[in-house]
């Protein structure tokens, strides 16, 4: 987000100091300063000096300001150079970049030579689990639509938001009467809070916002920003920096919470307990009930180089102490931009999970005491380069985000969002295929694309059904079964239009025809009894139909073909009777209601092709039926 997330993480104060270059470079670098570093460096290197501290120092520098074609030129060089020594941060910034710059291939390739330096790296383990991962983030299905560039954006730097009261709460650089003097790391004004009413355009039209106002209450001569406001509106967060401190020596982040006062304004400001001068903290959000901080920090013991936090507050304000939000979501990369949603959902953005390219925004629910694995958003909230600090609204409906995606106004910009609100309805009429008559009872499953069960309905007495709610643009398959049919199943894609309703009817085809359970034949192979797979297949439809009416008594007959005298064929047709009971036994049907099974051997051929007979026609005559000898009626009257 070019240069101000750097700022925001890692504030600090320039300290001046003309001379020699390297070791300029050098101090405006461990300043954090990295604009002035870069512009330094690269003097450096053009004079001639490729050290590795040079190079290396170089691309960080462009890293950290969002110059990524830069950067992908400087990280090049360093490894063209210096790969055997380069750190593995390097090797996953270079990585980084060359997605950035459309180049995904050849950043999975150097991601995964950080495997060689440090083998449980989390970055390179989660791309050896999903290599496909960016063609299912870019193709995630629809979810946020009309993406809109606020009108407040100008071409300083635009980020963050929080909505109360109507208002979105957001945090800027841009330049006013008050707010001139510059920052020397980005040459723009220092940061301040801003506000300005939400407009809620027509449905399914774009969201935005009215004219801005700065904060006065809240503004000092350094840096404010990404604020908070409690659900009562008495009670509002922020981050600033320390300015207390040494001018001349680096500056850190800190939490502050200020009181509403009598006139709208804010007051009583006070600095969070946990804060700390030797590491920062930023970026609050509050729990959906308000028992914790979400934040920031680059306090030691975390995992990478900044780490989410939460932090109990008790019904007095007591805070208690920070607790890392563990590996799951936190990598050796960077966690920031914390936010939670009205159903306990935490949104954040990382560059350590797998992404688009820089920063992404992710989303992981809670699971017990803890957050689970995180998923990313996709496109086209995430891109190729910085997306972070999302928030959306309790009815998840519309939400916005901030990006220093190409098109924007500025170094960052806000963004606003609606998620895609399109429902579609699949409603039809199972009937019997012959007469057309309509079934009750059937059971209907819709399936989803990946063939997980959406839904389950029982057929009305017309044989009518209907999914309502289901989402659009998806492929399902409609699944309608009663024991006495065979199955059947229809592929149905949704539409893009709204409550529209889809036409899906079914014919089944019965299996009790007069006095017969008629299934697909039951075929042996030549020359032998057992049952084979597809005709264990077909006889769970009998098992389905007996268990289904259990009054049902059935009589077996097989037949054989012609091959083979006709004593033998009597006895291995009789053996082939005897299987198929026994299988029809073995899935919990009494022996007591098959009446009997018999073999006919040769001697009821379908066909009279005697020698000639193809292979085709002698599978033909080795067949089973299944009859009914009592519970027909039964049948009958159920349907």
């Amino acid at each position: 987000m070019k240069r101000i997330i750097v700022i925001l993480l890692l504030l600090g104060v320039c300290f001046t100091s003309y001379g020699q270059r390297r070791y300029a470079a050098d101090r405006y670098f461990k300043e954090f300063a990295y604009s002035k570093s870069a512009e330094l460096y690269q003097q450096l290197y053009d004079k001639g000096d490729q050290s590795y501290q040079v190079i290396s120092r170089l691309a960080d520098s462009y890293y950290f300001t969002s110059s990524y074609t830069k950067a992908e030129g400087s990280y090049k060089k360093l490894m063209e150079q210096y790969e055997g020594i380069a750190s593995p941060e390097h090797f996953f910034r270079y990585a980084q970049v060359l997605k950035s710059n459309g180049n995904v291939a050849e950043s999975d390739k150097w991601l995964l030579k950080l495997k060689n330096l440090k083998g449980d790296d989390s970055r390179v383990l989660a791309l050896e689990a999903n290599k496909q991962y960016f063609s299912e983030y870019t193709n995630r299905p629809k979810t946020y639509v009309n993406i809109h560039n606020l009108a407040i954006n100008t071409k300083y730097s635009d980020f963050g938001s929080f909505v109360d009261g109507g208002y979105l709460y957001f945090s800027s650089t841009r330049a006013d009467s008050e707010n001139k003097k510059l920052y020397k790391w980005n040459n723009q004004p220092y940061l301040n809070i801003y506000k300005s009413e939400e407009q809620r355009l027509q449905e399914g039209g774009s969201l935005d916002v009215g004219a801005s106002e700065k904060i006065e209450s809240l503004s000092s001569k350094f840096h404010e920003s990404n604020a908070i406001i409690s659900k009562d509106g008495t009670t509002l967060y922020f981050t600033r920096d320390n300015a207390s401190g040494d001018i001349e020596k680096t500056a850190k982040l800190k939490i502050y919470r200020a009181k509403k006062q009598y006139d709208d304004t804010w007051g009583a400001i006070e600095e969070l307990p946990f804060n700390s001068d030797d590491y920062s903290s930023g970026h609050p959000s509050l729990s959906a009930d308000e028992g914790a901080l979400y934040f920031v920090s680059d306090m030691p013991g975390g995992y990478g180089g900044t780490d989410l936090y939460q932090v109990s507050i008790s019904e007095d304000g007591i805070f208690g102490e920070p607790e890392n939000l563990g590996k799951t979501i936190n990598t050796e990369g960077r966690e920031m931009f914390p936010y939670i949603g009205s159903n306990n959902r935490l949104y954040f953005a990382s560059d350590g999970h797998l992404g688009l390219g820089a920063l992404d925004i992710f989303e992981s629910k809670l699971e017990g005491l803890g957050y689970g694995e995180p998923v990313n958003l996709g496109a086209p909230i995430n891109g190729p380069l910085d997306d972070f600090s999302f928030i959306i609204d309790k009815d998840r409906k519309a939400g916005y985000f901030s990006s220093n995606r190409e098109g924007g106004k500025g170094d960052d910009d806000i963004y606003s969002f609606r998620i895609y609100q399109c429902k579609e309805a699949i409603s039809g009429v199972v009937s019997e295929n012959k007469t057309g008559t309509p079934i009750s009872g059937v059971s209907v499953r819709l399936i989803d694309d990946k063939g997980e069960p959406i839904s389950e309905q029982i057929t009305s007495s017309d044989g009518g059904y209907s999914f309502t709610e289901i989402d659009c643009e998806r492929k399902y398959i409609v699944v309608a079964s009663k024991p006495e049919y065979l199955q059947n199943q229809l592929e149905q894609t949704t539409l893009d239009i709204d409550k529209k309703q889809l036409q899906a009817n079914i014919a089944l085809e019965s299996l009790i025809v007069e006095d017969q359970i008629v299934i697909n034949p039951i075929y042996f192979d030549f020359n032998l009894e057992s049952i084979r797979a597809d005709a264990e297949y077909e006889l769970e439809h009998i098992v389905s139909v007996m268990k289904s009416y259990p009054e049902m008594i059935i009589r077996i007959e097989s037949h054989t073909d012609s091959r083979g005298t006709s004593a033998y064929n009597k006895s291995l047709s009789q053996r082939r009777a005897n299987s198929t009971r026994d299988y029809i036994v073995s899935r919990g049907i009494s022996l007591n209601r098959i009446e009997s099974a018999v073999g006919y051997g040769e001697r009821q051929l379908l066909n009279n092709c005697g020698e000639d007979c193809t292979e085709e026609e002698h599978e033909q005559n080795r067949r089973s039926y299944f009859f009914i000898v009592k519970g027909a009626d039964n049948v009958k009257s159920s349907n």
